[in-house]
């Protein structure tokens, strides 16, 4: 699970804070939405909860580790959590010279020092989950926006990670494919994996979120519960 408390991020020399006590969780295999108009701060929160952006007070915890930064230990801290918080990036960012399985295969590899066979085991195994077995060897210029997002989901996971986030995953998809992002988001629920999309779409989590919020005012202001699925 993930649990937020009382996160604040500012900018240095900025007057205001980008956001301000903003505390939610979201459990194992569930998925939260983030709403707010543009410069509310939603990407800035989302690094922070990877580790890539620091923030200087409050708390992130996930299963087994609790990073805190108060008046004590000052700005940062939040390192810790690279590696353990998957986060895709709105361009996706894939290696456009790396096949679907490879682009997925690199990080743990040199990040986490895993055997090839049982990376690219993995690898293949993710691709599949999310309906992309007939793909691993495919590069990024061969697949549709549905399928590249697919994979760099997939590349996420397989850094096995207690969270994933996602950036506006829907901003660069044609509206056709926006079912096609939901029940991808559906397959990585059953690996029991909380999610927590940031999206402009307020129709997102229509049927699909366990809860919704809204940034706005540098800070959280509203909380949906909806209905287990």
């Amino acid at each position: 699970m993930l649990r937020v408390r009382d996160l604040e991020h500012t900018y240095p020399g900025a007057a205001m804070s980008t956001f301000r006590a903003v505390s939610f969780d979201v459990e194992a295999g569930a998925l939260a939405t983030i709403t707010g108009a543009s410069g509310a701060g939603k990407t800035t929160l989302l690094r922070c909860l990877a580790g890539l952006e620091p923030f200087h007070h409050g708390s992130v915890e996930l299963p087994g580790m609790r990073v805190v930064v108060d008046a004590r230990n000052g700005r940062g801290g939040g390192a810790r959590l690279r590696g353990h918080v998957g986060l895709v990036f709105q361009a996706l960012e894939l290696f456009p010279h790396l096949t679907a399985l490879e682009n997925c295969v690199l990080a743990p590899l040199r990040v986490r020092r895993v055997a090839r066979v049982d990376a690219e085991r993995s690898g293949r195994d993710l691709l599949a989950t999310l309906g992309l077995a007939d793909k691993a060897d495919a590069f990024p210029a061969h697949l549709s926006g549905g399928q590249r997002q697919r994979v760099a989901i997939a590349r996420a996971l397989a850094m096995e990670p207690r969270v994933i986030l996602y950036d506006e995953p829907t901003s660069a998809l044609d509206p056709s494919l926006r079912g096609e992002f939901v029940e991808t988001l559906r397959r990585v629920r059953a690996t029991g994996v909380a999610q927590v999309v940031v999206t402009h779409d307020p129709t997102l989590a229509d049927g699909t979120a366990d809860a919704c919020f809204t940034l706005a005012n540098s800070t959280l202001i509203a909380a949906t519960q909806l209905s287990a699925h």
